[in-house]
């Protein structure tokens, strides 16, 4: 399967910066992620923006922030959703200016965290009494829960996710093996041809070669435009897979 380079007519979110200093003793101004975002802040001009980086970095409280400010559910879903199982966000959304070139019709935070809660918070309102359709109708018909993990993440992706939207991942990987982070990246690739923007943090180097994409690496040196080839996820995963024994043999010293 060969995916053509990515292309969208629309740019919902085309940059972020902080509109006001953060607290220097707070762990917020510590985080790589949060340190350089001051003065002109970063860009995003790709319908793919994926954050990647070392853990600690800031890539999923950057995520996060990113989403609440636009008006997601802290812990996932829509503008609609509002429940809160664990009200452990940070406050990094109140700093965060977004800069919107047009208005999204549709959009999901989706996290692989908290996709349980998400499940849940579905099938509770389903019990209650309703006139209409059930809202699992939108996401395939089965509750998620009666899913695994990665078909629940795949069901929302591609029965709820619209297109002309703004659609927020956070380590999606965690959910999916590799043959379907291949099917994500083609419902990916599907859904900007239909006028919608990713923003994505991953440590996966597949999601990284996502044709189009552009990935932003996260680190104490600042925030960088990068070649997928070039993060030290790629390397290391390729190095690796090249040389399974001999670098287990020194790791391990068996």
């Amino acid at each position: 399967m060969i995916m053509e380079v990515l292309v969208v007519n629309s740019q919902y979110i085309c940059g972020l910066r902080l509109k006001e200093p953060i607290d220097p003793d707070s762990y917020l101004a510590k985080l790589p992620a949060v340190k350089h975002l001051a003065g002109d802040g970063i860009q995003l001009d790709h319908p793919v923006t994926i954050f990647v980086g070392e853990n600690g970095t800031g890539k999923s409280t950057l995520l996060e922030a990113v989403a609440v400010a636009y008006g997601f559910n802290a812990e996932g879903g829509t503008k609609n959703f509002n429940f809160s199982t664990n009200a452990t966000h940070s406050e990094l959304h109140r700093h965060l200016t977004l800069s919107r070139r047009a208005f999204a019709k549709d959009g999901f935070f989706l996290r692989a965290e908290s996709l349980y809660n998400v499940a849940t918070n579905i099938d509770e309102m389903d019990a209650q009494p309703s006139f209409g359709a059930p809202i699992i109708a939108s996401y395939g018909g089965v509750s998620l829960h009666e899913q695994s993990h990665g078909e629940s993440f795949l069901a929302i992706v591609q029965n709820r996710f619209l297109g002309n939207g703004l659609y927020i991942l956070d380590e999606p990987e965690a959910a999916l093996s590799p043959m379907r982070i291949l099917t994500l990246m083609a419902e990916i690739d599907r859904l900007v041809k239909t006028n919608s923007q990713f923003i994505i943090a991953t440590h996966s180097p597949m999601l990284m070669a996502l044709p189009g994409a552009q990935v932003l690496e996260l680190s104490e040196d600042g925030i960088q435009p990068v070649h997928y080839s070039d993060t030290e996820h790629f390397r290391t995963t390729k190095y690796f897979l090249n040389n399974p024994e001999r670098i287990l043999h020194d790791l391990l010293g068996e």
